[in-house]
């Protein structure tokens, strides 16, 4: 003859008793939900899995921009890159180029408002190396966004000449991607 199930007394509502009956019950009182190490400890890690959202923030700024690139300006206004990099905690450089005329007045403007070391030797690859290695060395770099404000179109600054000042950029953002940390720059042209 078949034994059928019968449900728990006062105490153990739909709890299964006789052949049934889980292994864990070991008082008459005890619940399935029971406090244990290892509840606890799953029920902490799933809530904090639950709490991790699926996709990224959608309020995060820049997220549809790469993270080691030199590009225009285009649609940013620069109080909106340097909020971006307040909220990204990375660390925001400005110059503006419009004053300049010539290769030299875009490496001086650029070691003034960037505040480069007296020791710069006013040449794109001096350029190159203020942007990365003196950084690199000094500890763990959060991340950069730069703006090139209104770099000058004049015939002393020719196109050929603005192409090197940004391949300068490009080589220091693919520097920063080696070491998986953000270099974003951002330029306009006068």
């Amino acid at each position: 003859m078949k034994t059928q199930p019968t449900f728990a007394a006062a105490g153990r509502e739909g709890c299964l008793e006789g052949p049934f009956a889980p292994s864990y019950f070991s008082q008459p009182g005890d619940s399935f939900l029971a406090p244990s190490p290892i509840v606890d400890s799953l029920v902490k890690e799933r809530t904090a899995e639950m709490d991790t959202p699926l996709r990224k923030n959608p309020d995060l700024p820049l997220r549809n921009v790469r993270q080691n690139i030199v590009q225009s300006i285009r649609a940013y206004r620069v109080q909106d890159l340097q909020d971006a990099a307040g909220v990204l905690g990375n660390h925001f450089l400005y110059a503006n180029l419009a004053h300049a005329q010539t290769k030299q007045d875009i490496l001086d403007l650029i070691a003034t408002q960037f505040i480069f070391p007296a020791h710069f030797g006013k040449n794109f690859d001096a350029l190159y190396d203020c942007l990365t290695d003196p950084l690199h060395k000094a500890g763990p770099q959060p991340g950069f966004i730069l703006v090139l404000d209104q770099i000058p179109t004049t015939t002393k600054f020719d196109k050929e000449v603005r192409e090197q000042l940004l391949d300068s950029f490009r080589d220091a953002a693919d520097y920063w991607a080696e070491r998986k940390i953000a270099f974003r720059c951002f330029y306009s042209f006068l």
